[in-house]
């Protein structure tokens, strides 16, 4: 049945201590039990949602979900299998909704976990299968809005978003207020998944109208990340002392840190800075020591 996961005009047919029974387009669904049923006459026309269920029942309710056919809605990943797809919560009790492996990212790393969110609609196939889909950016464009006003106001604030579309030029996403965002693959150490919310920081503005973003934090950031670890592995070492410093072999560095010899330099000098560390020919030592 082609009107399967939309909202119809069904006519209450039938009733007992348990359940009322709508019919549509002759075919008999049983309406979900609801808050919203007070008193139903037989006969009376009645808005429902009608879809079957995990059983393949025929199934009504008045409780619509956002997503059903031509309309969208954000749902919730409960469940991924490979040989498939995913599975979504649209808000119905007895079934969820399976977004085909067809479109979703070739790489299955990139697949959104359980918990995550997607926006979709519903349609049916000419088997009567009911399937999830995917916006596309037409879609989003269409309710997401164009940033306006000075650049300069947008930079470094931190937005939550969700990934929307994964593409070879980086991950399209919706912001939490609905703004459109990108984040190219410079601006992030992990691709984030399709439906995976992220925190992101705003580093531009696109031609677009949309919200450049990056994963990575700010050079300050980093550099006091790595003056706090060369830091707590100085306060390990017995002496205080390590025997590198800013002339010391790029390798050798990267082997004992992890870091750039550039990264090492910049650390070195916001710890010495902050007095914390003293450097000489030998290498480095904790001034408190």
């Amino acid at each position: 049945m082609k009107e399967l996961a939309s909202v119809v005009s069904a006519k209450v047919s039938d009733y007992n201590a348990k359940n009322y029974y709508v019919q549509f387009a002759g075919k008999t669904f049983e309406l979900n039990p609801s808050d919203k049923i007070k008193s139903l006459n037989i006969g009376q026309e009645i808005l429902v949602f009608i879809y079957t269920n995990q059983k393949n029942q025929a199934k009504a309710t008045l409780d619509f979900p956002d997503c059903r056919q031509n309309t969208y809605g954000w749902s919730e990943v409960t469940q991924v299998r490979h040989d498939l797809g995913v599975f979504l919560d649209i808000g119905l009790p007895d079934k969820d909704m399976v977004l085909s492996l067809d479109e979703l990212p070739s790489e299955t790393g990139l697949w959104p976990k359980k918990g995550d969110k997607l926006y979709v609609k519903l349609s049916v196939d000419r088997k009567g299968r009911q399937w999830a889909n995917l916006a596309d950016s037409v879609v989003v464009q269409s309710l997401t809005r164009k940033v306006k006003g000075n650049e300069k106001r947008w930079v470094n604030q931190v937005k939550k978003a969700r990934v929307y579309q994964c593409k070879l030029n980086g991950s399209h996403l919706i912001t939490e207020d609905y703004y459109l965002a990108f984040i190219h693959p410079s601006e992030w150490e992990v691709e984030p998944r399709l439906g995976e919310e992220v925190e992101a920081r705003v580093i531009g503005i696109g031609q677009n109208g949309n919200l450049n973003l990056s994963l990575k934090p700010r050079a300050f950031e980093v550099i006091n990340d790595d003056a706090e670890m060369i830091y707590q592995v100085l306060k390990r070492t017995p002496e205080g002392f390590l025997p590198y410093n800013d002339k010391s072999d790029p390798n050798a560095i990267r082997s004992a840190f992890n870091i750039s010899k550039a990264q090492f330099k910049r650390a070195l000098g916001h710890l010495m800075k902050t007095q914390r560390i003293e450097q000489n020919e030998d290498g480095i030592t904790l001034k408190d020591k």
